[in-house]
C-alpha cells in the first residue's frame, strides 16, 4: 500500500507507436480504474524502451528507475500488450522483467496487487495466447490477475482518439478490468 491514503493504479503497455491500439485500450482500462475512485498513472510503450533486463547489472537507466519506482508505489497494475506472432511484445516482456528489482522489497514483486490484463492483436489467436502469457507472468510475479481479462481482435475492433472503440463490448470489458483492479486495491486499503 502506498504511504499516502490515495490508492494508485499504474498502467503499463502499448507499443512503440504513440497512440497505438494497445495504448488506447490501456487508457480505457485506466479510465475504468479512475471512475472507481483511484489515482492513475500511465507508462506507455515509447517510455518502455529500456536496456535488456540484466540481474548482473546494478546500474539502471533512468527510464528503468522510473518504471520500477512506479511499480513499487502502485497498489494495482494494468498491463496491455500487443500480440506479435502469437506472443506478448518484447517491449512489454522486458518491462515486466524489471519487476525482479522488487524482489527484496517488503512487498516483493507484485505481491498483494491486482493486475488487470489485456491483449490487442490482429486476430483472435494472438490475442488469446498473449493474454494467457500475461496471466502466467503475473502469477509468476505473485500478482493477482483480475477475474476478467481482455482479448481484443484489432481486425474487428478499432480504438479511436476520443477514448472509444468501434465495439462497445470491448470498451465495457476494458473499463471493467480497470474497475476490478481499483476495487481490489481499495478493498485491501480498507483492511490494512
Amino acid at each position: 500500500m502506498t504511504s499516502t491514503n490515495a490508492v494508485h493504479v499504474l498502467g503499463i503497455g502499448g507499443s512503440l507507436r504513440e497512440g497505438s491500439q494497445s495504448e488506447r485500450a490501456l487508457r480505457i482500462a485506466l479510465g475504468g480504474a479512475a471512475e472507481a475512485g483511484v489515482t492513475t498513472e500511465l507508462i506507455p510503450g515509447p517510455e518502455l524502451v529500456l536496456p535488456f533486463y540484466d540481474t548482473a547489472l546494478a546500474e539502471r537507466h533512468e527510464r528503468a528507475v522510473r518504471l520500477v519506482e512506479a511499480i513499487r508505489r502502485a497498489d494495482g497494475i494494468i498491463v496491455v500488450s500487443p500480440g506479435y506472432h502469437g506472443a506478448l511484445s518484447g517491449l512489454v516482456k522486458n518491462a515486466l522483467d524489471y519487476v525482479e528489482d522488487l524482489r527484496d522489497d517488503d512487498r516483493p514483486y507484485l505481491d498483494g496487487r491486482a493486475v488487470g490484463l489485456a491483449a490487442v492483436a490482429f486476430g483472435w489467436q494472438a490475442a488469446v495466447t498473449t493474454l494467457d502469457q500475461l496471466r502466467t507472468i503475473t502469477h509468476a510475479l505473485r500478482g493477482w490477475a483480475t477475474p476478467l481479462g481482455g482479448s481484443i481482435n484489432s481486425a474487428e475492433t478499432k480504438f479511436d482518439e476520443a477514448g472509444g472503440a468501434s465495439d462497445e463490448k470491448s470498451v465495457r470489458t476494458l473499463r471493467l478490468i480497470g474497475s476490478q483492479v481499483a476495487e481490489f486495491a481499495l478493498s485491501r486499503a480498507g483492511h490494512q
